[in-house]
């Protein structure tokens, strides 16, 4: 095996990527959405949410499936070379296909055709993602190339957002530097190419060996992808934009706290993979004892916070505009921590084992219930029964997924000290929940609460000596003792030159 890249830095370069993630919508969707109002917010919402279908078809679950199997042929150049030409070529084909439905769709539904440069301008996407492969850079575990070309391109699109999002009928505009900031960074990445895959076709393709496998990872995307963005859609077309608005500003705020939840789940993949392929079975184990324990040290505080600082959080970010937001930003953030689990119970532990299929049943089964609860609660509570259905669909996906690793399920959570975590998370809500009393500005409100909550959480899981914050901790502070004394005698062997 080529030297591998170190987990601990491809996990600090996502942690960056993630900050990215957390930092830029925290710098321009309270501007945003103070410009264009849950309406105009709405609108590009519905459109980004719509779009994500076609963009599933052309993707064909190979996001997922490319990682994995690009993963298992990484140190062999011609064999990585061929396997990524042909899932290329599947993307590419698939990718036409879905254009001409999307263009079909464009003309005939009236809900689209009323505004088709919108609708255009999000489909870029679709391109945009085949292109850019970049399952491949994340099989390559490129952690670091992935962070500084994402960074670098969400911030050209925030200086544009501020510059160019000035009234309520520039939402188009909106529409159009999201997707740049999102997408146009895999241009780069189809330029790089060249530096880890042959370019020239090799030929004598084997695409009928990924038929199967695709189809495995293309019906768990139909399925995540429909509880995902199914809530939205289905309040643009039973609702108002206005509504989808609200949902959007509460699911804006998940997503950037699920993507904090995630971040580790995401490196371990292609490593995961890689210890079943050579039978490193204690180091995957080991592996994935120390992810869900991350997940629940992480999650539990978010989503407990957030439901109690919901209205400052939504106040602070969105306006008072989107006070009906609040609600449904409670009801959704339990789902920060069920869909922790499922990314390591899915992604890390059932998709490297070869079990598929069972995640595929728990999605299915995810999205049949989002799909039957957001039918009955939408025409009645509107974003408020969008959430409940997100909530019950996640639920359900864990269940299955626990169920589907019964054996194994016992070991996986044994790492994780639930009644620390419970009291730490009491004491921290008590620390800081007097804070809303003293009606201060939302903003500052959220700067004490924080700072107290997680503050007060940290060091009581500290002095209960949680074994990962301490093992955390412990590394953090041997680097730095060992920085200072690489420093120290630095100083000194330059000093004893100088005498000299």
């Amino acid at each position: 095996m080529k030297k591998q890249k170190s987990l601990k830095l491809n996990f600090i370069m996502n942690a960056l990527l993630t900050m990215s993630s957390f930092i830029f919508p925290l710098i321009t969707f309270p501007y945003v959405s103070r410009v264009l109002g849950p309406t105009g917010t709405g609108q590009v919402n519905f459109a980004t949410s719509l779009i994500t279908y076609f963009s599933m078809f052309a993707q064909l679950g190979i996001p997922t499936y490319g990682i994995k199997v690009c993963a298992q042929v990484r140190d062999d150049h011609e064999k990585l070379t061929r396997t990524t030409q042909e899932l290329l070529i599947i993307n590419l084909v698939m990718t036409v296909v879905s254009y001409i439905a999307f263009i079909i769709a464009l003309f005939t539904v009236p809900k689209l055709a009323s505004d088709k440069m919108l609708y255009v301008i999000t489909s870029s996407t679709i391109l945009l993602t085949t292109i850019g492969m970049e399952w491949l850079y994340k099989a390559l575990e490129q952690y670091t190339y992935i962070t500084i070309r994402s960074i670098i391109f969400k911030f050209i699109g925030l200086v544009a957002m501020f510059m160019l999002v000035r009234t309520k009928n520039d939402y188009v505009m909106y529409a159009g530097i999201t997707v740049f900031a999102a997408s146009a960074s895999f241009i780069l990445n189809l330029l790089n190419a060249h530096k880890y895959i042959g370019l020239k076709p090799v030929g004598h393709y084997n695409f009928k060996k990924h038929f199967k496998p695709v189809a495995i990872f293309f019906a768990m995307s139909c399925a995540t992808t429909i509880y995902t963005n199914l809530d939205s859609v289905m309040l643009g077309f039973m609702a108002t934009n206005a509504d989808v608005g609200y949902y959007g500003a509460a699911v804006k705020i998940k997503n950037i706290l699920v993507s904090i939840v995630t971040s580790l789940g995401t490196v371990l993949l292609p490593r995961a993979a890689y210890y079943i392929e050579h039978q490193q079975m204690d180091e995957f184990k080991k592996l994935s004892r120390k992810a869900l324990n991350f997940v629940f040290l992480v999650a539990s505080p978010m989503m407990i916070y957030f439901m109690l600082f919901a209205k400052q959080g939504i106040y602070f970010l969105s306006g008072d505009a989107f006070g009906p937001a609040v609600v449904p930003m409670q009801l959704i953030m339990p789902t920060l921590l069920l869909i922790g689990i499922t990314n390591i119970l899915g992604i890390q532990i059932l998709v490297p084992l070869g079990y598929e299929k069972a995640v595929l049943v728990s999605e299915i089964v995810g999205a049949v219930i989002d799909l039957v609860v957001n039918a009955l609660l939408i025409p009645v509570y509107q974003s408020s029964g969008a959430a409940i259905g997100t909530l019950l669909a996640e639920f359900a996906v864990m269940v299955v997924q626990c169920l589907a690793l019964k054996n194994e399920i016992k070991s996986a959570f044994s790492d994780i000290k639930y009644l620390k975590i419970i009291l730490a998370i009491v004491i921290a809500s008590i620390a800081s929940c007097w804070v809303t009393v003293l009606n201060l500005h939302v903003f500052i409100t959220l700067v004490i609460s924080a700072v107290l909550f997680f503050g007060v959480y940290g060091v009581v899981l500290i002095i209960m000596k949680e074994k990962l914050v301490i093992e955390i901790l412990t590394q953090i502070f041997s680097k730095n003792i060992k920085a200072h004394n690489l420093r120290f005698l630095t100083y000194k062997t330059i000093k004893g030159i100088l005498l000299l």
